[in-house]
């Protein structure tokens, strides 16, 4: 792993917060609690873009790392409950992505990093792309397969990452069920996690820990950029 010298931003306030969070979801104990959501999570939050910022662009220039307090790569913690059985108005994790500069317009691949007590993961790839984008992905499968399968059994990619997400049940239509690809090609989510530990999140060596997993999601992020015919 390459040495990465910026310091972890995020201290034991952070999962303390998310798990009294969880407990306590309504709007009275928030605003009590406004304060240590600014300390805890969101400003540590914004340093952790900033730090990664260099080192996500490294990967690709057209990653965004963007640490605006609102409208930048921390996802809100305000839920949108219009349509949702659950009222509760807060989410009960930190969400950071570095999405790629086409994502406004268009599905396309990026970087996730997931906060939230005992489910704390990474995550690479597009989650529920469109029919166009999803047409685009299994074209680019059944033109080239040992290209693809070079990118999704790669020992570097592999050593970090499993691939997941949904996938339909029966074949997508015009590939048979004997596709050798045909796992792939049913896939709904071209998405790749990894786990991280409550105690990884707040341990000297989180950032360095993360950019190695990120780097070596780069061939499949390029992959998935490229059967889209998007600039990585």
């Amino acid at each position: 792993m390459a040495r990465v010298k910026d310091s972890n931003p995020f201290g034991p306030g952070l999962l303390k917060f998310l798990r009294e969070l969880d407990r306590n979801n309504d709007r009275a104990w928030f605003e009590a609690n406004q304060q240590r959501y600014e300390d805890e999570v969101r400003e540590p939050g914004l340093a952790f873009i900033r730090i990664m910022a260099g080192h996500v662009h490294k990967i690709s220039p057209h990653l965004i790392a963007s640490d605006k307090r609102a409208g930048g790569s921390m996802m809100r913690i305000y839920r949108d409950v219009r349509f949702s059985k659950n009222k509760a108005p807060y989410k009960t994790n930190l969400g950071i992505q570095f999405r790629h500069d086409a994502g406004k317009d268009v599905h396309a691949p990026g970087l996730y990093f997931h906060v939230e007590p005992k489910q704390c993961f990474l995550g690479c790839g597009m989650w529920h792309p469109d029919s166009k984008s999803l047409g685009a992905v299994r074209e680019a499968m059944d033109d080239d397969p040992k290209g693809w399968k070079r990118v999704r059994d790669g020992k570097r990619f592999r050593g970090a990452w499993e691939l997941g997400g949904e996938s339909l049940k029966r074949p997508p239509r015009g590939y048979s069920e004997d596709h050798e690809l045909i796992e792939d090609l049913k896939r709904k989510d071209h998405i790749a996690f990894c786990n991280l530990s409550d105690r990884e999140i707040t341990a000297p060596g989180l950032v360095a820990e993360v950019v190695d997993r990120f780097r070596r999601s780069a061939p499949y992020l390029r992959w998935l950029a490229e059967a889209l015919r998007l600039d990585f």
